[in-house]
């Protein structure tokens, strides 16, 4: 059996890990933490992963604690920057363990969403066009996505790749309507009540359009992906920083 710990236990999304954590044959609920609970009563004698689902203000504090405590840790907290990153990585290798410490952190844990992704960084280069649209319930503290995000950033990489030129646009005027700048892909946030998780891929050229689209109906969706990275982590998952569940799935 995993042992696993919960941190942001009972948030939207913790809520729903402890219960696939209690649910699944081959994992059980270790602690379930929140928010003012004393991280260092994980342990690696009472923890072998912990699932760390909070809010972006205090995921990266959360994170290098459990670093220092000699924990495994999958992050589904968005909001991670590459200087949040570099943090992380400092911290592993000042860390307990630094030659076998595992942290994996996912913009997103729902398969259709990271398959989505990566059908994306596929067309890129056949498109002379390309947007991104994320549209999340109004709850949502971050903005663009951290999935958006990833998504606009594997676009660049692989249009950079291909030697194409910048995505054509005459906009002169602007008051924020043409969305966020990432790495010259245009994103776009949508903020609606009824929503749970989307996102759709636009890419065109003359006189035809490739539309990429995930949906997430509900949290649950999610739960697959987590317990696939926890299992991963007490597993064969690489020591260090791993970003992406795309890098768990046979792709």
């Amino acid at each position: 059996m995993i042992k696993v710990s919960v941190v942001g236990a009972k948030g939207r999304m913790g809520s729903h890990v402890v219960e696939a954590v209690n649910n699944a044959e081959d994992t059980e609920l270790a602690l379930a933490l929140d928010a003012g609970d004393d991280l260092t009563q994980i342990t690696p004698a009472n923890t072998d992963v912990v699932v760390e689902f909070t809010v972006p203000s205090v995921s990266l504090n959360n994170v290098l604690t459990l670093i220092g405590q000699g924990v495994d840790v999958v992050v589904g907290t968005t909001g991670w920057t590459d200087e949040k990153l570099a943090q992380v990585k400092a911290a592993i290798a000042q860390g307990p363990k630094p030659e076998t410490q595992k942290v994996f952190i996912a913009p997103n844990f729902a398969i259709s969403a990271v398959l989505a992704d990566y059908f994306a960084t596929k067309a890129a280069k056949y498109f002379e066009s390309a947007e991104v649209i994320e549209l999340h319930h109004p709850t949502k503290v971050d903005a663009p996505s951290g999935t958006a995000i990833h998504t606009a950033r594997g676009i660049a990489e692989a249009r950079k790749a291909a030697g194409m030129a910048p995505v054509p646009d005459a906009t002169e005027t602007d008051g924020g309507s043409r969305g966020q700048v990432i790495d010259g892909i245009h994103v776009h946030a949508v903020r609606l009540r009824g929503l749970n998780a989307h996102e759709e891929v636009l890419f065109g050229n003359a006189g035809e359009q490739l539309t990429i689209r995930a949906d997430s109906f509900d949290r649950t969706s999610f739960m697959p992906g987590v317990l696939l990275a926890v299992r991963k982590l007490a597993g064969d998952a690489p020591a260090g920083l791993t970003v992406g569940l795309d890098q768990f799935l046979d792709l």
